[in-house]
């Protein structure tokens, strides 16, 4: 299992949301791109980096911070916030992120982002899949929807988009522990499934646990950011995962 580090960004800052609203920001006064350099010499390999502006905005805002840590390591990068259009999304290519995530727009344009699964391969791209009591939600999580969230998997399973990125809304940034129950559910008959569990990760001991469940990857961001654990700790722990 991959451990990832977020960095969410609004104007230029790293920054945690409690429950994805927007008027619980806190600022760490940390670059981005130190905390991606530390995540490198950490020897961790992927980081998750979140453009909270462009979620908000309809369109990638911080797409300077990606380059300068594209250029900056060898991190892979996975990029999500604002990515509407086919322009927005070769853009986040363009600027080394390896990976995009696709929320509001796998909502809203299923038939687009089926045309891009077949350019792009999917490989390149991780469905979103935010939700609160099952049901999705997108617009940087302000927007309400009428799908379930096993629904809106399957629908894109059946597409060949496999990579999945779960968060439970009522956990994000609640340091409350991962929504397990959930990720139980998702994994269960889905074999062909890559699931990366996101939201309310407390502890080293949550992520162990993550780890002996069949997931693919667990997002870390505001318990490293509070101190609950080092960077340290997790390089240590993901040379142990990787065994």
């Amino acid at each position: 299992m991959d451990l990832i580090v977020a960095i969410d960004i609004i104007g230029g800052q790293v920054v945690r949301l409690s429950k994805g609203a927007y008027e619980t920001q806190r600022s760490y006064g940390l670059d981005p791109v130190e905390v991606a350099k530390a995540v490198e010499g950490a020897g961790l390999k992927r980081l998750h980096l979140v453009d909270l502006d462009g979620a908000k905005a309809g369109r990638p805002i911080n797409v300077a911070i990606l380059q300068a840590i594209a250029k900056a390591t060898n991190l892979t990068i996975d990029v999500g916030g604002g990515i509407r259009t086919s322009e927005d999304l070769a853009q986040v290519f363009d600027s080394g992120a390896a990976m995009a995530n696709l929320g509001s727009v796998a909502v809203q344009e299923m038939e687009l982002v089926g045309a891009w699964i077949e350019e792009y391969t999917p490989q390149r791209l991780i469905l979103a899949a935010d939700s609160h009591d099952g049901m999705v939600k997108s617009g940087g999580w302000l927007e309400a929807s009428d799908l379930g969230i096993e629904a809106f998997i399957d629908h894109y399973l059946q597409r060949g988009l496999v990579n999945v990125t779960a968060t439970d809304i009522a956990r994000d940034g609640m340091l409350s522990g991962p929504s397990y129950d959930l990720y139980r559910r998702l994994i269960q008959n889905r074999p062909s499934l890559r699931l990366t569990a996101s939201g309310g990760v407390s502890s080293l001991e949550d992520l162990s646990t993550l780890a002996t469940m069949g997931l693919c990857g667990a997002i870390i961001g505001k318990a490293l950011y509070e101190k609950r654990f080092s960077i340290l700790d997790l390089g240590r722990l993901q040379e142990q995962l990787y065994g």
